[in-house]
């Protein structure tokens, strides 16, 4: 429907081009215009051109594109359309000259035929294509321009949501595990974890949707999680949670931790002979969790990570500083940076990261909106310098009293209004008026 619409705006805006020039051409003879038949042929050549035209450049967009297009590529994407153009309005002769309008057999046809025939087709063919073009790649740029924008603006964002929206599934998985396996073993345990499952899951839910905790809290949450997992496994795990912290107001990204000691849990082995240590201490402005290492036979090659690389996502998105991931032959070790209030990353709860995300997003928006103003602007003026000299032409067909000024000076003005309006201008108060304004009253509120 789009390509119909397409093709019967283009064609009549060739049939009017073709109708002003072949009137110039034919020193004005009102009486060719009047036989409905040279109307007829003039559509016919205007509609299958353009459909032609079409085509190619559909065919072009799809298979060449107009990304970072440059002087060449719209030099030969022009020749082509020529080429194109030049070999329909062949068919459109032979066509019009052997079968709607016979005059000459195919072979008359053939061998009268001339290249000056193909001069005016060809300077027209030209224009057009050139013209045509130009608003592609216009088009193009804008849309690579406005893209752009739209995925710094909307990357970031869906990133940190989806790493916050893998917390629910992946610690509820977890510990489904933890409970199943304490029901056959201890049923009197599973109705305790059960009940403190619910008091952690409230945690999980609240914390989850902030972008950094406190560490008072997440240890808080760590000590009461690392007491669900000792009622399964008891003495065959081993916690030592910091002695001291030298700044509980510092700041982690929330379920680190709780991340951290399920996966202590989920890659190693743990029995009263061979105890899973986990030791927690803060040095440098950094938090260490630590354990020592003994992996499961099945779990050897490397596990799927998703909770190490959730963590180091989220660092990523908020910081500069990197979260570090040691493994010796002995150990596996995380160190997670402590992010104070004077951090810049981390002041108030919003780094610079996010600032520039909003910025963007604000960014795009007024593209957005800017080059809708401007589209419909230009679609203003196409459609103005289509229907007034077709108004001016049948003005001149049928009338002697030149009415056609009227309707051309009010949308003219009307035009001029929207051309400024479009493209914040103010004769008055200029250009960018209404941002200074703005910032003004911003200030002073300030």
């Amino acid at each position: 429907m789009q390509s119909l619409l397409k093709i019967f705006r283009i064609s009549i805006v060739v049939c009017i081009l073709v109708f002003v020039i072949n009137f110039i051409f034919n020193d004005f003879d009102i009486e060719f215009f009047r036989d409905i038949k040279n109307w007829g042929v003039m559509v016919f050549y205007s509609i299958s051109i353009t459909i032609v035209n079409v085509l190619y450049a559909d065919l072009f967009e799809k298979y060449v594109g107009w990304e970072n297009a440059g002087t060449r590529r719209i030099f030969y994407s022009a020749l082509g359309a020529i080429i194109v153009t030049l070999v329909a309005y062949f068919l459109c002769r032979l066509t019009h000259l052997v079968w709607l309008v016979p005059t000459k057999t195919i072979a008359e046809f053939v061998s009268e035929e001339k290249l000056r025939y193909y001069l005016f087709p060809l300077l027209f063919s030209t224009a057009i294509t050139l013209f045509f073009h130009l608003i592609y790649l216009f088009k193009s740029r804008q849309e690579e321009k406005m893209n752009e924008q739209k995925i710094i603006a909307g990357t970031a964002t869906s990133r940190f949501d989806a790493l916050k929206n893998q917390l629910d599934p992946h610690f509820l998985f977890n510990s489904l595990n933890v409970l199943s396996s304490l029901i056959d073993e201890d049923p009197d345990k599973a109705q305790k974890f059960t009940g403190s499952l619910s008091k952690v899951y409230r945690y999980v839910l609240e914390q989850k949707s902030k972008e950094l905790v406190t560490i008072e809290e997440e240890l808080k949450f760590a000590i009461v999680y690392m007491n669900l997992l000792k009622m399964r496994f008891e003495d065959s795990i081993i916690y030592n949670p910091p002695t001291e912290i030298s700044n509980l107001e510092a700041k982690v990204v929330p379920l680190s931790l709780q991340l951290l000691l399920e996966n202590t849990v989920k890659h190693n082995k743990i029995t009263p002979e061979s105890p899973l240590v986990i030791t927690i201490y803060e040095t440098d402005k950094v938090l260490v969790v630590k354990n020592n290492l003994q992996p499961k036979e099945i779990l050897r090659s490397g596990g799927s990570g998703v909770g190490l690389l959730n963590i180091k996502e989220r660092y990523n998105l908020l910081t500069e500083r990197t979260m570090e991931i040691i493994k010796t032959e002995s150990e596996f070790m995380v160190r997670l940076p402590l992010l104070t209030k004077k951090t810049k990353h981390a002041q108030l709860f919003k780094t610079e990261k996010m600032k520039d995300l909003e910025l963007a997003n604000k960014n795009y928006l007024y593209a957005k909106e800017q080059v809708k103003k401007e589209k419909d602007f230009y679609g203003n003026l196409t459609s103005y310098c289509i229907i007034i000299p077709a108004l001016g032409v049948f003005n001149y067909l049928t009338i002697d009293f030149l009415w056609v000024i009227f309707p051309a000076m009010g949308w003219g003005l009307g035009l001029l209004f929207h051309g400024l309006s479009a493209f914040n201008y103010s004769p008055f108060l200029g250009r960018d008026w209404e941002e200074r304004k703005i910032k003004e009253i911003m200030n002073k509120k300030g």
